[in-house]
């Protein structure tokens, strides 16, 4: 890395991406430990890793994603290379899933330990997303589904989003109330990323763009 003119530091995007899949993995299944939820782009999956079990939850994350890329190809018509890429970004995001669901399943579980597994892990997203988002590289298909939604169907990206969010919840409440007999994995947690994440992770984003740049293989 080095310096530039503007006193911000310069870092490789592949690098970036790197850190932000493996944090970010973490996360969510800290996140899902804490006991207050998970999100809503991970809730999908992990429905269906409890209605069938047969897979495991980073198994479900990277199918479902992969239904994602499939998705958008067919939407535009055509083959997209940046695509595949993002699905086997998608694929490392669900095997460090399981990896970090290992240890992390080991962690004690107090009220106090859950607040600060909860409080850590809400962070580590924001933090993460935001560091995706500027390192100018194909990102993992559920964050790339509703920032290409938004070009192909000229619609704005808040609408878009929103509706995604929403929709995986209502799949997942759908899934759980049909062959489990209640809702698992939505929580307090759930709702409060939902309403708060947007703006954490701007607010982190304007503070890395004042002290770092990326650049990556694909930057023209």
């Amino acid at each position: 890395m080095e310096a530039t003119g503007e006193r911000r530091t310069t870092l490789r995007g592949e690098l970036a991406l790197a850190v932000a899949v493996c944090i970010n993995s973490l996360g969510v299944v800290l996140m899902l430990h804490s006991g207050s939820g998970i999100s809503a782009v991970t809730s999908v999956p992990y429905a269906f890793s409890k209605v069938l079990p047969a897979l495991s939850l980073g198994t479900w994350t990277y199918l479902f994603q992969g239904l994602l890329v499939l998705t958008l190809m067919l939407l535009r018509r055509r083959f997209v290379p940046a695509y595949l890429f993002s699905f086997v970004v998608g694929f490392c995001f669900g095997e460090l899933v399981d990896v970090h669901t290992l240890w992390v399943d080991r962690l004690p579980q107090t009220i106090t330990l859950r607040i600060v597994y909860f409080c850590v892990s809400y962070l580590i997203i924001c933090f993460g997303i935001a560091l995706s988002n500027r390192c100018k590289l194909p990102i993992t298909p559920t964050d790339l589904f509703p920032r290409e939604l938004e070009d192909i169907l000229r619609i704005p990206y808040s609408r878009i989003k929103i509706g995604f969010d929403v929709s995986c919840l209502a799949v997942t409440a759908v899934m759980g109330l049909c062959f489990l007999g209640h809702i698992d994995g939505l929580g307090i947690g759930t709702v409060a990323a939902a309403f708060t994440m947007g703006k954490v992770i701007g607010w982190i984003g304007g503070k890395m763009d004042r002290k770092v740049r990326f650049v990556s293989v694909l930057e023209h």
